[in-house]
Protein backbone atom coordinates (compact mmCIF):
# COMPACT_ATOMS: atom_id res chain seq x y z
CA UNK A 1 0.00 0.00 0.00
CA UNK A 2 1.16 3.67 -0.37
CA UNK A 3 0.84 6.55 1.15
CA UNK A 4 -2.06 8.09 -1.72
CA UNK A 5 -3.92 4.61 -1.52
CA UNK A 6 -3.71 4.57 2.34
CA UNK A 7 -5.45 8.58 1.91
CA UNK A 8 -7.75 7.12 -0.62
CA UNK A 9 -8.90 4.02 1.90
CA UNK A 10 -9.38 6.76 4.75
CA UNK A 11 -11.41 8.96 1.90
CA UNK A 12 -13.95 6.12 0.68
CA UNK A 13 -14.53 5.81 4.37
CA UNK A 14 -16.94 9.25 4.01
CA UNK A 15 -19.67 7.03 2.05
CA UNK A 16 -20.35 5.98 5.53
CA UNK A 17 -21.26 9.23 6.72
CA UNK A 18 -21.10 10.83 10.35
CA UNK A 19 -22.49 8.86 13.16
CA UNK A 20 -22.81 9.95 16.81
CA UNK A 21 -22.44 6.64 19.80
CA UNK A 22 -19.42 4.73 20.88
CA UNK A 23 -20.17 1.21 20.02
CA UNK A 24 -18.02 1.18 17.05
CA UNK A 25 -15.04 2.92 18.61
CA UNK A 26 -15.40 0.89 21.40
CA UNK A 27 -15.37 -2.78 19.40
CA UNK A 28 -12.31 -1.64 17.02
CA UNK A 29 -10.69 -0.74 19.96
CA UNK A 30 -10.89 -3.56 21.61
CA UNK A 31 -10.20 -5.30 18.17
CA UNK A 32 -6.66 -3.81 18.12
CA UNK A 33 -5.73 -4.04 21.65
CA UNK A 34 -7.54 -1.16 23.31
CA UNK A 35 -4.52 1.07 22.94
CA UNK A 36 -5.95 3.53 25.44
CA UNK A 37 -6.13 1.92 28.33
CA UNK A 38 -2.23 2.14 28.03
CA UNK A 39 -2.30 5.75 27.61
CA UNK A 40 -3.50 9.25 29.97
CA UNK A 41 -5.48 11.47 28.85
CA UNK A 42 -6.50 15.07 29.38
CA UNK A 43 -10.34 15.17 27.14
CA UNK A 44 -10.86 18.59 25.71
CA UNK A 45 -14.51 19.55 24.52
CA UNK A 46 -16.20 23.39 23.79
CA UNK A 47 -17.71 24.61 20.97
CA UNK A 48 -14.57 27.62 20.68
CA UNK A 49 -11.28 27.23 22.00
CA UNK A 50 -10.95 23.80 22.39
CA UNK A 51 -8.19 23.24 19.97
CA UNK A 52 -6.14 26.02 21.16
CA UNK A 53 -6.58 24.81 24.96
CA UNK A 54 -5.31 21.87 23.69
CA UNK A 55 -2.47 23.54 21.74
CA UNK A 56 -1.33 25.09 25.06
CA UNK A 57 -1.85 22.52 27.11
CA UNK A 58 0.53 20.20 24.69
CA UNK A 59 3.15 23.23 24.86
CA UNK A 60 3.53 23.43 28.69
CA UNK A 61 3.50 19.64 28.90
CA UNK A 62 6.12 19.48 26.38
CA UNK A 63 8.13 21.81 28.25
CA UNK A 64 8.30 19.92 31.07
CA UNK A 65 9.63 17.00 29.32
CA UNK A 66 6.89 14.64 29.05
CA UNK A 67 6.18 13.30 25.68
CA UNK A 68 3.09 14.42 24.44
CA UNK A 69 0.41 13.29 21.53
CA UNK A 70 -1.78 15.84 20.52
CA UNK A 71 -5.24 14.53 18.54
CA UNK A 72 -7.22 17.27 17.00
CA UNK A 73 -9.56 17.98 14.18
CA UNK A 74 -10.45 18.73 11.33
CA UNK A 75 -6.76 19.04 9.31
CA UNK A 76 -5.63 22.42 7.42
CA UNK A 77 -3.73 21.02 5.00
CA UNK A 78 -2.25 17.46 5.78
CA UNK A 79 -3.90 14.65 7.23
CA UNK A 80 -1.02 13.96 9.94
CA UNK A 81 -1.53 17.11 11.38
CA UNK A 82 -5.32 15.08 13.14
CA UNK A 83 -2.22 12.90 14.94
CA UNK A 84 1.36 14.12 16.35
CA UNK A 85 4.01 13.46 18.92
CA UNK A 86 5.72 16.35 20.47
CA UNK A 87 4.06 18.32 17.66
CA UNK A 88 5.59 15.77 14.54
CA UNK A 89 2.78 14.80 12.78
CA UNK A 90 2.21 11.11 11.94
CA UNK A 91 4.53 10.10 8.87
CA UNK A 92 3.33 9.25 5.75
CA UNK A 93 4.77 5.78 6.66
CA UNK A 94 3.32 5.56 10.19
CA UNK A 95 -0.34 5.96 8.21
CA UNK A 96 0.18 3.36 5.94
CA UNK A 97 1.42 0.73 8.34
CA UNK A 98 -2.21 1.95 10.55
CA UNK A 99 -3.98 1.51 7.65
CA UNK A 100 -2.68 -2.06 6.66
CA UNK A 101 -3.43 -3.03 10.28
CA UNK A 102 -6.88 -1.61 10.63
CA UNK A 103 -8.31 -2.60 7.18
CA UNK A 104 -9.03 -6.00 7.65
CA UNK A 105 -10.50 -5.45 10.55
CA UNK A 106 -12.96 -3.51 9.07
CA UNK A 107 -14.96 -7.20 7.34
CA UNK A 108 -16.01 -7.61 11.27
CA UNK A 109 -18.56 -5.11 11.23
CA UNK A 110 -22.03 -5.58 9.45
CA UNK A 111 -22.11 -3.54 6.32
CA UNK A 112 -24.96 -0.90 8.36
CA UNK A 113 -22.74 -0.51 10.76
CA UNK A 114 -19.27 0.15 9.13
CA UNK A 115 -17.10 2.37 11.05
CA UNK A 116 -16.56 5.92 9.62
CA UNK A 117 -13.74 7.50 8.99
CA UNK A 118 -13.43 9.62 12.09
CA UNK A 119 -14.07 6.36 14.39
CA UNK A 120 -11.77 4.40 12.24
CA UNK A 121 -9.18 7.73 12.53
CA UNK A 122 -9.91 8.07 16.36
CA UNK A 123 -8.77 4.21 16.96
CA UNK A 124 -5.40 4.81 14.00
CA UNK A 125 -4.54 7.74 17.05
CA UNK A 126 -5.00 5.45 20.13
CA UNK A 127 -2.22 3.02 18.13
CA UNK A 128 -0.05 5.92 17.53
CA UNK A 129 0.01 7.28 20.37
CA UNK A 130 0.54 3.61 22.56
CA UNK A 131 3.36 2.73 19.47
CA UNK A 132 5.36 5.86 20.48
CA UNK A 133 4.57 5.47 24.44
CA UNK A 134 3.67 8.87 24.89
CA UNK A 135 3.38 9.93 28.64
CA UNK A 136 0.29 12.03 28.02
CA UNK A 137 -2.42 12.80 25.53
CA UNK A 138 -4.50 15.85 24.63
CA UNK A 139 -7.80 14.58 23.19
CA UNK A 140 -10.02 16.83 21.63
CA UNK A 141 -13.14 15.67 20.54
CA UNK A 142 -14.92 15.87 17.20
CA UNK A 143 -18.29 17.01 17.37
CA UNK A 144 -20.35 17.25 20.71
CA UNK A 145 -18.88 14.80 23.18
CA UNK A 146 -21.36 12.40 25.24
CA UNK A 147 -21.82 10.31 21.60
CA UNK A 148 -18.31 11.36 19.86
CA UNK A 149 -15.76 8.87 18.98
CA UNK A 150 -13.46 10.29 21.50
CA UNK A 151 -15.26 9.71 24.48
CA UNK A 152 -14.65 6.09 25.17
CA UNK A 153 -11.29 6.82 27.45
CA UNK A 154 -11.44 7.55 30.98
CA UNK A 155 -8.92 10.73 31.24
CA UNK A 156 -7.29 12.59 33.97
CA UNK A 157 -9.42 15.74 33.71
CA UNK A 158 -12.52 17.00 31.31
CA UNK A 159 -12.27 20.38 29.98
CA UNK A 160 -15.44 22.19 28.65
CA UNK A 161 -13.97 25.67 27.26
CA UNK A 162 -17.16 27.18 26.43
CA UNK A 163 -20.28 26.23 25.24
CA UNK A 164 -21.82 28.41 22.24
CA UNK A 165 -24.01 27.80 19.48
CA UNK A 166 -22.77 25.53 16.22
CA UNK A 167 -23.56 22.22 15.16
CA UNK A 168 -27.55 22.48 16.58
CA UNK A 169 -28.48 20.25 13.95
CA UNK A 170 -26.34 17.61 15.76
CA UNK A 171 -26.14 19.06 19.26
CA UNK A 172 -29.47 20.27 19.90
CA UNK A 173 -31.10 24.12 19.37
CA UNK A 174 -30.26 25.69 22.53
CA UNK A 175 -27.62 26.29 24.73
CA UNK A 176 -28.58 23.53 27.47
CA UNK A 177 -28.84 20.78 25.25
CA UNK A 178 -25.44 21.77 23.40
CA UNK A 179 -23.86 21.60 26.84
CA UNK A 180 -25.76 18.48 27.63
CA UNK A 181 -23.93 16.82 24.50
CA UNK A 182 -20.48 18.66 26.02
CA UNK A 183 -20.92 17.35 29.58
CA UNK A 184 -21.40 13.91 28.01
CA UNK A 185 -17.25 13.80 28.69
CA UNK A 186 -17.44 14.31 32.09
CA UNK A 187 -17.04 10.89 33.92
CA UNK A 188 -17.29 9.72 37.56
CA UNK A 189 -14.80 11.29 40.23
CA UNK A 190 -12.71 12.81 37.28
CA UNK A 191 -12.09 16.42 37.46
CA UNK A 192 -13.53 18.79 35.13
CA UNK A 193 -12.29 22.67 34.12
CA UNK A 194 -14.90 24.34 32.75
CA UNK A 195 -14.50 28.39 31.14
CA UNK A 196 -18.41 28.51 30.27
CA UNK A 197 -20.20 31.48 31.27
CA UNK A 198 -23.90 31.46 29.86
CA UNK A 199 -26.03 30.26 32.73
CA UNK A 200 -28.14 28.16 31.01
CA UNK A 201 -25.17 26.25 29.82
CA UNK A 202 -23.17 26.45 32.92
CA UNK A 203 -26.13 24.94 35.21
CA UNK A 204 -25.91 22.01 33.12
CA UNK A 205 -22.77 21.06 34.02
CA UNK A 206 -22.72 22.25 37.30
CA UNK A 207 -25.21 19.32 37.49
CA UNK A 208 -23.79 16.82 35.65
CA UNK A 209 -20.44 17.02 37.65
CA UNK A 210 -22.73 17.27 40.76
CA UNK A 211 -24.49 13.58 39.61
CA UNK A 212 -21.06 12.42 39.07
CA UNK A 213 -19.14 13.66 41.81
CA UNK A 214 -16.67 15.31 39.60
CA UNK A 215 -14.95 18.26 41.17
CA UNK A 216 -15.50 21.17 39.06
CA UNK A 217 -13.52 23.92 38.75
CA UNK A 218 -14.95 27.51 37.18
CA UNK A 219 -12.50 30.15 35.66
CA UNK A 220 -13.29 32.99 35.50
CA UNK A 221 -12.65 36.17 32.96
CA UNK A 222 -10.70 37.41 35.75
CA UNK A 223 -8.13 34.74 35.80
CA UNK A 224 -6.77 35.64 31.87
CA UNK A 225 -5.71 38.75 33.39
CA UNK A 226 -1.94 39.22 32.90
CA UNK A 227 -1.56 35.69 30.91
CA UNK A 228 0.93 36.12 28.36
CA UNK A 229 0.30 33.64 25.33
CA UNK A 230 1.88 33.75 21.46
CA UNK A 231 -1.23 33.82 20.16
CA UNK A 232 -3.45 37.35 19.39
CA UNK A 233 -6.49 37.62 20.83
CA UNK A 234 -7.99 38.41 24.37
CA UNK A 235 -10.31 35.08 24.01
CA UNK A 236 -6.60 33.53 23.83
CA UNK A 237 -6.01 34.52 27.19
CA UNK A 238 -9.40 33.11 28.46
CA UNK A 239 -8.22 29.67 26.95
CA UNK A 240 -5.07 29.97 28.18
CA UNK A 241 -6.89 30.34 31.53
CA UNK A 242 -8.49 27.23 31.19
CA UNK A 243 -5.46 25.71 30.49
CA UNK A 244 -3.88 26.77 33.81
CA UNK A 245 -6.82 25.61 35.84
CA UNK A 246 -6.53 22.25 34.17
CA UNK A 247 -2.18 22.28 35.01
CA UNK A 248 -3.66 23.46 38.80
CA UNK A 249 -5.79 20.48 38.91
CA UNK A 250 -3.48 17.71 37.74
CA UNK A 251 -0.64 19.49 39.40
CA UNK A 252 -0.13 16.62 42.14
CA UNK A 253 -0.54 13.73 39.55
CA UNK A 254 1.66 15.76 36.61
CA UNK A 255 3.81 18.42 38.04
CA UNK A 256 4.57 21.68 36.53
CA UNK A 257 6.93 24.31 37.58
CA UNK A 258 5.95 28.24 36.56
CA UNK A 259 8.78 28.52 34.31
CA UNK A 260 7.21 25.28 32.10
CA UNK A 261 3.91 27.03 32.57
CA UNK A 262 5.76 30.90 30.85
CA UNK A 263 7.81 29.05 28.33
CA UNK A 264 4.49 26.83 27.13
CA UNK A 265 2.48 29.70 26.37
CA UNK A 266 4.96 32.02 24.96
CA UNK A 267 5.98 29.34 22.78
CA UNK A 268 2.44 27.64 21.38
CA UNK A 269 2.03 27.39 17.90
CA UNK A 270 -1.72 27.06 16.92
CA UNK A 271 -1.97 27.93 12.74
CA UNK A 272 -5.03 29.65 11.01
CA UNK A 273 -6.17 31.07 14.38
CA UNK A 274 -5.20 34.85 13.87
CA UNK A 275 -2.39 33.77 12.56
CA UNK A 276 -0.83 36.85 10.25
CA UNK A 277 1.57 36.68 7.96
CA UNK A 278 3.83 39.42 6.32
CA UNK A 279 4.66 38.95 2.32
CA UNK A 280 7.52 40.08 1.10
CA UNK A 281 6.37 43.23 -0.50
CA UNK A 282 5.39 44.05 2.98
CA UNK A 283 1.81 43.21 2.49
CA UNK A 284 -0.26 41.39 5.61
CA UNK A 285 -2.24 38.92 5.33
CA UNK A 286 -4.44 37.63 8.63
CA UNK A 287 -5.84 34.14 8.99
CA UNK A 288 -8.12 32.73 10.67
CA UNK A 289 -10.86 30.26 10.81
CA UNK A 290 -13.61 31.75 12.53
CA UNK A 291 -16.25 29.16 11.04
CA UNK A 292 -19.63 30.05 13.67
CA UNK A 293 -21.16 33.28 14.71
CA UNK A 294 -18.93 33.18 18.18
CA UNK A 295 -15.55 32.57 16.53
CA UNK A 296 -16.35 35.95 13.82
CA UNK A 297 -17.26 37.44 16.83
CA UNK A 298 -13.73 37.03 18.35
CA UNK A 299 -12.04 37.97 14.76
CA UNK A 300 -14.01 41.30 15.26
CA UNK A 301 -12.91 42.29 18.48
CA UNK A 302 -9.19 41.05 17.20
CA UNK A 303 -9.63 43.29 14.33
CA UNK A 304 -10.58 46.27 16.77
CA UNK A 305 -7.96 45.54 19.32
CA UNK A 306 -4.63 45.05 17.47
CA UNK A 307 -5.85 46.38 13.79
CA UNK A 308 -7.63 49.90 15.12
CA UNK A 309 -8.29 51.61 12.20
CA UNK A 310 -7.16 49.44 9.49
CA UNK A 311 -10.12 47.87 7.80
CA UNK A 312 -8.68 44.84 5.73
CA UNK A 313 -9.86 44.01 2.42
CA UNK A 314 -11.93 40.65 3.77
CA UNK A 315 -12.29 37.76 2.02
CA UNK A 316 -15.31 35.26 3.17
CA UNK A 317 -16.23 32.07 2.98
CA UNK A 318 -18.69 29.80 4.78
CA UNK A 319 -20.58 26.71 5.22
CA UNK A 320 -24.31 26.80 4.39
CA UNK A 321 -24.75 25.00 7.67
CA UNK A 322 -23.27 27.57 9.97
CA UNK A 323 -24.92 30.96 10.77
CA UNK A 324 -23.73 32.47 8.10
CA UNK A 325 -26.40 35.77 8.18
CA UNK A 326 -24.96 36.55 11.34
CA UNK A 327 -21.14 35.91 11.10
CA UNK A 328 -21.17 38.70 7.84
CA UNK A 329 -23.19 41.02 10.24
CA UNK A 330 -20.39 40.67 12.46
CA UNK A 331 -17.33 40.99 10.05
CA UNK A 332 -18.64 42.89 7.12
CA UNK A 333 -18.80 45.93 8.73
CA UNK A 334 -15.10 45.59 9.90
CA UNK A 335 -14.07 45.22 5.95
CA UNK A 336 -13.21 48.14 3.50
CA UNK A 337 -14.16 45.53 1.27
CA UNK A 338 -15.85 41.85 1.32
CA UNK A 339 -14.83 39.09 -1.51
CA UNK A 340 -16.99 36.38 -1.20
CA UNK A 341 -15.67 32.97 -2.35
CA UNK A 342 -17.01 29.06 -2.20
CA UNK A 343 -15.34 27.11 -0.17
CA UNK A 344 -13.92 23.67 -1.57
CA UNK A 345 -16.67 21.78 0.24
CA UNK A 346 -20.23 19.80 -0.64
CA UNK A 347 -21.57 22.34 2.08
CA UNK A 348 -20.02 25.37 1.26
CA UNK A 349 -22.78 28.84 1.32
CA UNK A 350 -23.19 30.48 -2.06
CA UNK A 351 -21.15 33.46 -2.56
CA UNK A 352 -24.04 35.34 -4.16
CA UNK A 353 -26.26 34.47 -0.47
CA UNK A 354 -23.40 36.28 1.54
CA UNK A 355 -23.24 39.33 -0.48
CA UNK A 356 -26.82 40.54 0.17
CA UNK A 357 -25.98 40.75 3.83
CA UNK A 358 -22.62 41.59 3.43
CA UNK A 359 -24.26 45.06 1.50
CA UNK A 360 -27.13 45.90 3.97
CA UNK A 361 -23.95 45.19 6.88
CA UNK A 362 -21.89 47.67 5.17
CA UNK A 363 -23.59 50.09 2.35
CA UNK A 364 -20.26 51.91 2.14
CA UNK A 365 -18.08 48.99 1.20
CA UNK A 366 -17.66 47.22 -2.37
CA UNK A 367 -18.75 43.64 -2.18
CA UNK A 368 -17.26 41.20 -4.90
CA UNK A 369 -18.63 37.66 -5.68
CA UNK A 370 -14.91 35.05 -6.74
CA UNK A 371 -15.45 32.32 -8.50
CA UNK A 372 -12.29 31.09 -6.24
CA UNK A 373 -10.21 31.67 -3.44
CA UNK A 374 -7.09 31.98 -5.99
CA UNK A 375 -9.17 34.89 -7.73
CA UNK A 376 -10.11 36.76 -4.57
CA UNK A 377 -6.31 36.86 -3.96
CA UNK A 378 -5.12 37.75 -7.27
CA UNK A 379 -7.52 40.67 -7.05
CA UNK A 380 -6.06 41.91 -3.62
CA UNK A 381 -2.76 41.42 -4.46
CA UNK A 382 -2.15 45.28 -4.16
CA UNK A 383 -4.15 45.77 -0.83
CA UNK A 384 -1.48 46.43 2.12
CA UNK A 385 -3.83 44.36 4.87
CA UNK A 386 -5.95 41.38 3.60
CA UNK A 387 -8.06 39.07 6.03
CA UNK A 388 -9.09 35.62 4.96
CA UNK A 389 -11.94 34.22 7.15
CA UNK A 390 -15.06 32.01 7.48
CA UNK A 391 -14.06 28.39 7.67
CA UNK A 392 -10.89 26.25 8.63
CA UNK A 393 -11.27 24.38 5.04
CA UNK A 394 -11.00 28.17 3.56
CA UNK A 395 -7.92 28.43 5.51
CA UNK A 396 -5.87 25.38 4.77
CA UNK A 397 -6.38 26.55 0.77
CA UNK A 398 -5.05 30.05 1.78
CA UNK A 399 -2.19 28.27 3.29
CA UNK A 400 -1.23 26.56 0.35
CA UNK A 401 -1.79 28.95 -2.31
CA UNK A 402 0.29 31.54 -0.04
CA UNK A 403 2.64 28.66 0.30
CA UNK A 404 2.61 28.71 4.10
CA UNK A 405 2.50 25.30 3.77
CA UNK A 406 4.20 22.67 1.65
CA UNK A 407 1.83 22.10 -1.29
CA UNK A 408 0.22 18.71 -1.21
CA UNK A 409 0.45 16.74 -4.66
CA UNK A 410 -3.16 15.91 -3.84
CA UNK A 411 -5.71 17.47 -1.45
CA UNK A 412 -6.08 15.93 1.78
CA UNK A 413 -8.14 19.21 2.64
CA UNK A 414 -11.72 16.80 1.26
CA UNK A 415 -10.84 14.33 3.99
CA UNK A 416 -12.47 16.69 6.51
CA UNK A 417 -15.83 16.61 4.77
CA UNK A 418 -18.23 14.62 6.48
CA UNK A 419 -21.95 13.82 5.87
CA UNK A 420 -24.52 11.67 7.21
CA UNK A 421 -28.02 12.04 9.76
CA UNK A 422 -28.43 13.27 13.59
CA UNK A 423 -28.93 9.80 15.79
CA UNK A 424 -29.85 11.59 19.48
Amino acid sequence: MTYPEAIQFLYDLRWFGAKLGLENTLKLAELVGNPHHQLRFIHVAGTNGKGSACAMLESVYRAAGLRVGLFTSPHLVAFGERIQVNREPVSEREVVRLTKQIRPILSQFPADHHPTFFEVVTVMALLHFANERCDLVVWETGLGGRLDATNIVIPLASVITNIQYDHQKWLGETLASIASEKAGIIKPGVPVVTGTEEPEALRVIEETAKTLHAPLRRVTAAEALGLHVSLLGEHQKRNAAVAVATLGVLQPILPVTAECIRIGLTHVQWAGRLQVVTRSCGRRVLLDGAHNPGGAEMLAAALETYFSGQKPALILGILSDKDWPRMCELLAPRASRVLLVPVHSERTAEPHGLAEVCHASNPGAPVLECGSLEAALAATEQEPFVAVAGSLYLIGEAMELLHISAVRQKSERQLNEWGGTPSH
